[in-house]
């Protein structure tokens, strides 16, 4: 049964909450808004407890006054984990002008080969970078190039975001980023972490980044995804990565994929972000808070 599979991943998370109300990646360890993020979304059913009310309370603390979030109490340079946010704050219908401002945020960042200077050097045909810089994504940190994973996960925010964000903007940046994930496809259907090609050799998809990258592009006009979504899949049957099982999952049930749950009698491991995505993954678990508002359940 599912909650035979459930229990003891959610009791590692519950376990390992740290006394500052967050998680770290591993137990012990200083706590990082990414694995409190998805800690938060695992337990998304606990969240009028205490014990997530202090996740939630510290989390919201590290939002700086820019709009963005950063990565730690300590670490405090803005971070593509603002997309994680903003996604988590969609999911308790939290509007407020923290949320506002963090989109707008994400709204006015974007890898540095989107620039002025690089798009005119692309123009005249001295950019050697192979990919058309005006197809606009988001980097892992400001000032810095666009990449699949944080592209995505920052299309999933601002998808969730649009119902409550009046600004055109976003449904630009929108079509822009996926415009970046469609031209960066590789050539066997799915998506490495940043080109579909490097001096000329076709470069092979990996389970993670195709998983996310089928996720930031849920409802686009511009493609048709259906053989994406075939190779994703062919992909979960042949990983033996919990990880890339769990991301793949997550993905191919948004898109109406009828898979199996994970054996009940597979280990709880001490990496507390694969537990969160074991517990998303399943059947009944959370994947939906990856889904864009307005699209079908």
């Amino acid at each position: 049964m599912v909650q035979d599979y459930l229990r003891p991943r959610l009791e590692v998370l519950r376990n390992n909450q740290n006394p500052d109300g967050g998680w770290a990646y591993f137990p012990g360890k200083r706590s990082w808004l990414e694995p409190t993020a998805y800690a938060l979304l695992a337990l998304h059913r606990e969240a009028e407890s205490e014990a997530w009310q202090r996740g939630w309370r510290l989390l919201r603390s590290w939002q700086r006054p820019d709009g963005a979030w950063q990565a730690n109490g300590q670490v405090t340079d803005p971070h593509w984990s603002t997309a994680l946010a903003v996604t988590l704050h969609c999911s308790q219908q939290v509007y407020d002008d923290s949320f506002q401002r963090a989109v707008a945020w994400l709204l006015a960042c974007s890898g540095a080969e989107s620039s002025l200077l690089v798009r005119m050097m692309t123009m005249v045909g001295l950019s050697k970078l192979g990919n058309d810089p005006s197809y606009r994504g988001w980097p892992w940190r400001p000032d810095t190039t666009a990449w699949i994973e944080p592209t995505a996960h920052t299309l999933v925010a601002l998808k969730r975001a649009a119902p409550q964000v009046r600004d055109a903007e976003l449904a630009r940046r929108v079509v822009l980023g996926e415009g970046m994930i469609l031209r960066r496809r590789c050539s066997d259907g799915g998506w490495n972490y940043g080109a579909r090609a490097a001096l000329g050799i076709d470069l092979p998809s990996y389970p993670e980044t195709t998983a996310l990258a089928l996720l930031g592009l849920q409802g686009s006009r511009e493609a048709d995804l259906s053989g994406a979504v075939r190779h994703a899949t062919q992909l979960w049957q042949n990983s033996r990565s919990r990880w890339s099982r769990a991301w793949l999952a997550i993905s191919l049930r948004l898109f109406g994929a009828d898979l199996p749950n994970e054996p009940t009698d597979q280990p709880v491991t001490n990496d507390l972000i694969l537990n969160a995505l074991e517990v998303l993954a399943v059947s009944d678990g959370g994947f939906r808070h990856f889904r864009p508002e307005g699209m079908p359940s």
